[in-house]
């Protein structure tokens, strides 16, 4: 089963004539929300975001039955696609607003980016493993999503193309990261799993002044860890 699951993942994305969003996808789908809704998520405009995005692009062919599962999945370089009530949580918690500039550290599968994309989002969004952002590019172009796509070393974000209203953290930092801190603007909001690898606690920091900061905690988590550097 390993070595099955192993060949799958060195695959490509489905290509473009194989992007097929069935009424079957959009009944799993639909359950979906309602299964996520039930747990918790209130914020229509989100619900209505997993709702578009087909997810099952975003993972390979070999794995539709499980794209509408509420549970994260493997991806290439031992990341993952995270767990759409997660994915609904944070974006959540992040409050996106129409036309708002997002800053989103791990582009991972792409489908992240497409949900604040679909919420009117700028995004900007950095990934360390080449493999995925080429991915992540290609799929998200061939699906119309527009993106400013970056590879590179995200815990240092990018400060020439800030301030951001908004920045998430898709991976688990060890702490909370004091340079994304001083990238959001006042009243920004900044998510971040945070804790060891096994552990993590959901921190929502609201920046409240020039080096005034806001910090809650918002339930525990399992994420890959946040790793500098790029592969």
């Amino acid at each position: 089963m390993y070595f099955c699951i192993k060949k799958i993942l060195e695959n490509r994305f489905m290509s473009a004539n194989e992007l097929k969003d069935t009424p079957r996808h959009i009944g799993m789908r639909k359950k979906l929300v309602e299964e996520i809704a039930h747990k918790g998520i209130k914020d229509q405009r989100v619900l209505e975001a997993i709702m578009k995005v087909p997810r099952h692009y975003f993972m390979d062919s070999g794995f539709i039955n499980f794209a509408y599962k509420d549970s994260a999945f493997p991806i290439e370089a031992g990341q993952t696609i995270s767990q759409p009530y997660t994915v609904a949580f944070q974006t959540e918690l992040l409050n996106v607003r129409e036309g708002d500039k997002v800053l989103e550290i791990g582009t991972g599968s792409g489908y992240q980016t497409a949900i604040l994309l679909e919420l009117g989002a700028t995004v900007y969004s950095i990934e360390r493993q080449k493999v995925l952002y080429i991915k992540a590019n290609e799929l998200l172009k061939q699906l119309g999503y527009r993106p400013h796509l970056f590879y590179g070393d995200g815990t240092e974000g990018k400060q020439n193309y800030g301030p951001f209203d908004r920045i998430l953290i898709t991976a688990a930092a060890s702490e909370i990261p004091e340079e994304l801190k001083k990238q959001l603007v006042v009243d920004g909001i900044l998510v971040v799993p945070v804790g060891d690898r096994f552990h993590q606690s959901m921190v929502c920091i609201v920046r409240k002044g020039e080096n005034e900061y806001e910090t809650s905690e918002h339930g525990y988590f399992v994420f890959v860890p946040l790793l500098k550097g790029t592969q």
